[in-house]
């Protein structure tokens, strides 16, 4: 199919998008990878009547470090994420993440901020940033403001977004030297979309162990204490985990092992050493 007929503007600035994107009174739409939104246009499944190409917008697609923290550009690629291209130690997952997401033809075109903002269940960034604790970093005509990742992602499909805003940065907090990151999907074979996912952060130094399982019917489910999870002896508490997807609707006894098998393996791999 072809996509349904469109105007197209390259916004120059933020606030340039932000404008066009209020004129258009919620019929616009941002493109930058377009590796979500082309397939949607071609299925008519979005018919936006303008699309606002935000690639040429260079804060877009920078990058930069502070003492405890990095800054990314919305319009930073994965595949320039994937090949270590962010300064500093401490944010050694991001590039894991990134090497297993889709394809590389993929990668080269898709960005983090738009897949961010596309709020696939089942997309890697979304279950990976909630987990690391990300903070989303936001523009628009009234201004800027932050929101954690994990209340950006408002549901399936669905951000927090006001309509003239844009996704401008991810705030990725940096992990101490003993941090330890695990993360797991289940999938048929390997570039398809996850049919479980989960991610643990186990970051002793900043008193973080915080677990996320993704590919759910909506937002991920956040565990901002994971040692809920756990029995004294540090083994995986099957009955608890049953009750938080329980709680999420995941009730399809299929989908939950596995959801466990995934947060098993993401578990293994975030355990001190």
């Amino acid at each position: 199919m072809k996509p349904a007929a469109f105007d197209f503007v390259r916004a120059t600035s933020v606030a340039d998008a932000s404008r066009y994107l209020k004129e258009a009174g919620g019929t616009a739409r941002l493109v930058a990878g377009g590796q979500s939104l082309g397939p949607m246009l071609n299925l008519r499944l979005a018919r936006p009547t303008l699309l606002i190409d935000i690639t040429g917008i260079a804060e877009l697609s920078e990058v930069s470090e502070t003492d405890d923290a990095i800054i990314i550009g919305a319009c930073v690629t994965t595949a320039n994420i994937e090949d270590g291209r962010l300064p500093g130690r401490g944010f050694e997952p991001l590039a894991a993440v990134a090497a297993n997401i889709a394809y590389r033809a993929v990668r080269n075109r898709g960005t983090i901020g738009g897949s961010f903002c596309h709020a696939d269940p089942a997309a890697d960034w979304v279950t990976a940033l909630c987990a690391l604790g990300a903070e989303c970093l936001i523009a628009g005509e009234s201004g800027k403001r932050s929101l954690p990742a994990h209340e950006f992602i408002r549901g399936a499909y669905d951000n927090a977004l006001a309509p003239n805003e844009v996704l401008a940065a991810i705030k990725i907090p940096r992990m101490s030297s003993r941090g330890r990151w695990g993360y797991h999907k289940v999938c048929r074979k390997a570039g398809e979309f996850a049919m479980a996912m989960a991610a643990v952060l186990h970051d002793s130094d900043r008193d973080v162990f915080r677990a996320v399982i993704g590919a759910t019917h909506g937002k991920p489910i956040l565990l901002a204490d994971a040692r809920v999870l756990q029995r004294a002896d540090r083994s995986l508490d099957t009955s608890a985990i049953d009750r938080a997807l329980e709680s999420h609707g995941i009730t399809n006894s299929l989908s939950r092992r596995q959801q466990l098998a995934a947060l098993a393996r993401a578990f293994a791999q975030a355990r001190p050493q």
